[in-house]
């Protein structure tokens, strides 16, 4: 409860940077390009690594974004597993990782935001068929974190419909504030071990860690710049 009081003061402080400086910049009425956008996107990592999914949908203002993202169908196992987990032989399925951002546009194609997310997780033994019989254990965690988005659109100068087509790097860090499990964590009895083993609510970033790289190919609408 206390990192989710202290993820949530971050947020709002977050926040009012944001508001504060849109503010700021309204008053000079610099003009980025390709405000009162839309952007939808699909991640490669997720299809590449994780054999699932992902889509965003952003809009930008000419100083804020705000988007939605979903990630799907996911999955971890083997050479993806790391510290307990993969000592206890286990793999994750993350029926979906979901939320929503609110950034600021430090130019035409740089933006930060502030990103709460939920993450559905089930685990299961490595090889097993996911299904019901089968289930480990269900819980879903919550992070509160920040992320910074380059876009880079290769065909810009482009007079046709080839101008919208957009790439987008993504930097994030994904801490969790809580999740559904008592303390953070739970017991059961291995099979491989013949054992109880405990093991703690896993974060979403890249091998275990709080932190994210992707890549996202899909296409700017609205017009031309």
């Amino acid at each position: 409860m206390q990192n989710l009081k202290k993820s949530l003061l971050i947020f709002a402080t977050s926040l009012l940077l944001i508001q504060t400086s849109f503010a700021q910049d309204a008053k000079q009425k610099k003009e980025f390009l390709y405000s009162n956008r839309v952007s939808v996107l699909a991640g490669l990592i997720q299809p590449m690594v994780l054999k699932g999914g992902n889509i965003e949908v952003t809009y930008f203002t000419n100083r804020m974004s705000f988007d939605y993202s979903h990630g799907f169908l996911l999955n971890m196992s083997g050479a993806t597993m790391v510290g307990d987990a993969k000592d206890q032989k286990l793999a994750y399925h993350l029926p979906y990782s979901t939320g929503f951002g609110i950034g600021y546009r430090l130019t035409s194609f740089l933006d930060v935001r502030v990103e709460p997310k939920m993450h559905s997780w089930e685990v299961y033994y490595d090889g097993e068929a996911q299904n019901k019989t089968n289930l480990i254990k269900s819980y879903k965690t919550y992070s509160v974190g920040f992320g910074a988005y380059y876009r880079y659109m290769p065909f810009q100068k482009k007079d046709n419909w080839l101008q919208g087509i957009t790439t987008s790097t993504s930097l994030r860090w994904w801490p969790n504030v809580s999740s559904s499990l008592t303390d953070d964590k739970f017991t059961y009895h291995n099979k491989f071990s013949n054992k109880d083993e405990t093991l703690k609510a896993s974060n979403i970033g890249i091998a275990g860690s709080q932190f994210l790289f992707n890549v996202s190919i899909g296409y700017t609408f609205g017009g031309k710049q």
